[in-house]
């Protein structure tokens, strides 16, 4: 195993960091291909062989690629739908036929958990994750699709301008993972085949709404602050009014959000990986149990 090398695409994002480090913590050869080598070093520490290129560049991959037998990608686009065409579903496809190019044993894909039917690909979100996890499928290549939840990592977005808002009504309770968690199961799948050419879902071990994993974390690290809500109507007349694409992306986000819930069956990925066992509260005492 020491002989072969991951690739990560995505490597220096909130989720991509943690698997980044899990992979080379356990003997992996880690590669991570990067638009800023200079940055990536500094989010990353030591111990990762960098390569400049851009999913958005297939020309930039062949190198990055060439001399790797592994690949996990962590894609999102920015603020905006068409940055996570270009991202996302444009820079995957691209990846995947670089992969094929060079006969990789192995691509691994964060997807997302929710539900899938047709009627709710009017959400971007949905349709993105559909389209690469059909790519992925039809690429002959082995694969894993982790269907994770939303992640605790995340928590900290909710703070803005010394307010902490959710956006919409969000009723539906959430089984919040943290990142080391997931980054445990990505890395442990790499050596087990029987984990492949599957989705696999991703859940934390506590069912939570939004309102009360956004209390949670208020209330560890922001003491005094409340949490209140924006009606989604009321935050896209705002984003209409002020011209704002940040918040008008976010309420579109959201909106899916409600919309998609929290849909499937984690406990393949228990029984094949161990269940992540890290709670809100530990995670924010810093107490990871991976």
């Amino acid at each position: 195993m020491t002989e072969q090398r991951v690739l990560v695409v995505g490597a220096t994002g909130m989720l991509g960091r943690p698997v980044t480090r899990r992979l080379l913590a356990n003997g992996w050869q880690v590669r991570c291909l990067v638009r800023d080598t200079k940055r990536a070093a500094t989010l990353l520490g030591p111990g990762f062989e960098l390569v400049t290129g851009d999913v958005t560049q297939p020309a930039t991959l062949d190198a990055a690629f060439a001399g790797c037998t592994h690949l996990h990608l962590n894609l999102r686009g920015t603020n905006t739908v068409a940055s996570y065409q270009a991202n996302e579903v444009n820079g995957a496809k691209s990846c995947l036929e670089a992969a094929q190019r060079h006969n990789f044993k192995l691509v691994s894909y964060l997807s997302g958990a929710g539900r899938r039917d047709t009627a709710l690909e009017r959400h971007f979100v949905v349709r993105v994750k559909k389209i690469v996890e059909q790519a992925l499928q039809a690429s002959g290549l082995p694969w894993i699709a982790w269907r994770a939840t939303h992640f605790m990592e995340s928590l900290p977005q909710f703070v803005r301008g010394g307010r902490a808002t959710i956006l919409g009504r969000q009723p539906e309770r959430l089984h919040y993972v943290a990142a080391a968690d997931y980054a445990r199961m990505v890395a442990q799948a790499f050596n087990e085949p029987s984990c492949w050419a599957r989705p696999l879902y991703v859940f934390g071990p506590q069912a939570l709404t939004m309102r009360e994993a956004v209390s949670l974390y208020v209330a560890a690290r922001h003491p005094g602050m409340t949490v209140g809500t924006l009606p989604l109507p009321i935050a896209r007349a705002l984003a209409g009014l002020t011209g704002n694409t940040d918040l008008r992306f976010a309420t579109e986000l959201f909106a899916a959000f409600r919309d998609i819930g929290e849909d499937g069956d984690p406990s393949e990925a228990n029984r094949l990986l161990g269940p992540p066992r890290t709670t809100i509260q530990r995670w924010l005492r810093g107490e990871l149990v991976t």
